[in-house]
């Protein structure tokens, strides 16, 4: 057990009692010996010997609250310049007035690495920015790539059903009319790929492929031209002038 942590039940520490009045009781001379030890701890921490760095640190706090004595050799040179303690610098005295402060340096780095250190920080602070900014707008590109496919795709399903009803409006009005062969396969429904494939067969020149799009235009004004039917209204009117009169137009959009 150390002297910090003593046993005071042991005969060590009741000798030191011994000179207490033996009239007082025995829990007063413990308690009364245990304030005494305490008092000379605190003592023994207040008197210790000083670490060099702790001594160095006051010897420098002490100096920097003292004035600087006229003893002092550049003191006394500004004194003989016209200087007076507690004015400003400068002919004029307005320039400074307490010293400059004192920056300890606490690492063993070279001269100049804080500013290395610092140049380095912000560079890495610019290239995280940077990759941040990149990938936030890969992210708005991938969204607005995905909006755009579904939107495309939502178009082009709705351009297909559109073509599959004027198939079938072509169909039922060319038989009303007793065409037994529609003027193209693909006007008709199930009149398609084996009969176009045939007859590009026989034809030596390159036909350039129609998309869905393209047989939607050339069908609808087919069934306006032909039969005065319009597919956006799904009505089939009695002439032509009856057609443009009471049909907003030949388009989906100026049926909206």
């Amino acid at each position: 057990m150390s002297d910090e942590e003593e046993d005071y039940m042991s005969d060590a520490f009741l000798s030191k009692i011994q000179d207490v009045k033996p009239g007082v009781s025995m829990v007063r001379r413990v308690k009364e010996a245990i304030k005494k030890e305490a008092k000379q701890k605190e003592k023994n921490i207040q008197n210790r010997q000083k670490t060099f760095k702790e001594q160095e640190t006051e010897s420098r706090e002490a100096a920097l609250q003292t004035s600087i004595s006229n003893q002092n050799k550049g003191f006394a040179l500004l004194q003989k310049m016209g200087y007076k303690a507690g004015q400003g610098l400068g002919k004029e005295g307005a320039g400074r007035v307490d010293p400059i402060p004192l920056n300890i340096k606490a690492n063993r780095e070279g001269f100049g690495m804080e500013e290395v250190k610092k140049r380095k920080a912000e560079e890495e602070l610019h290239h995280y920015r940077q990759k941040v900014r990149a990938k936030q707008q890969n992210e708005a590109k991938s969204v607005e790539d995905f909006r755009t496919r579904v939107r495309t795709e939502r178009e082009e399903r709705k351009i297909e059903a559109d073509l599959r009803r004027s198939q079938r409006s072509c169909e039922q009005l060319d038989s009303q009319k007793g065409v037994s062969v529609p003027r193209e396969a693909w006007y008709w429904p199930g009149v398609d790929a084996d009969n176009e494939d045939d007859a590009a067969e026989e034809e030596e020149e390159e036909v350039t492929e129609l998309t869905s799009f393209d047989k939607l235009q050339i069908l609808t004004s087919y069934l306006r031209g032909i039969h005065f039917y319009c597919l956006w209204c799904g009505t089939a009117y009695n002439d032509e002038d009856d057609l443009c009169s009471n049909c907003p137009g030949d388009t989906a959009a100026d049926h909206e």
